[in-house]
């Protein structure tokens, strides 16, 4: 069973920077299978929205047009963790942030939350004007 943790969440001043962190375990990052994880975030009444995705086994990340060139997904196999880096951040992304692991795929695509099996608790991010 894959288990997520999230951390690093805080609040910071428009236009700074915050790492999240997700430590993971039931799976090894570096294993051959496939597993797909990404970064969503979600305020109160509204929808779930993807912002990052990484593919595990191959490195490969995606973003959502709204954080392309302000928010970097990586991955440390060594830690066995996800991070997301975001800088720039603006005062409409005070958010709950939640990652998310897929090891069946990415049916419904990449930046829907139906395509992941496995969430995190969440980390909150205040960002003040």
């Amino acid at each position: 069973q894959v288990h997520l943790v999230e951390s690093g969440g805080g609040s910071v001043p428009a236009g700074g920077s915050l790492r999240l962190s997700c430590a993971v375990s039931g799976y090894t990052l570096s294993s051959s299978s496939s597993m797909f994880m990404g970064w969503f975030r979600q305020a109160p009444g509204k929808e779930r929205e993807g912002v990052a995705t990484i593919w595990t086994v191959h490195g490969t990340t995606s973003y959502a047009d709204s954080v392309k060139s302000r928010f970097t997904i990586s991955q440390d196999n060594a830690k066995n963790t996800l991070y997301l880096q975001m800088n720039r951040l603006k005062a409409n992304e005070t958010d709950m942030y939640f990652c998310a692991a897929s090891l069946r795929g990415i049916g419904a695509g990449l930046f829907k939350s139906r395509s992941y099996q496995h969430w995190g608790q969440g980390t909150r991010v205040t960002v003040t004007s």
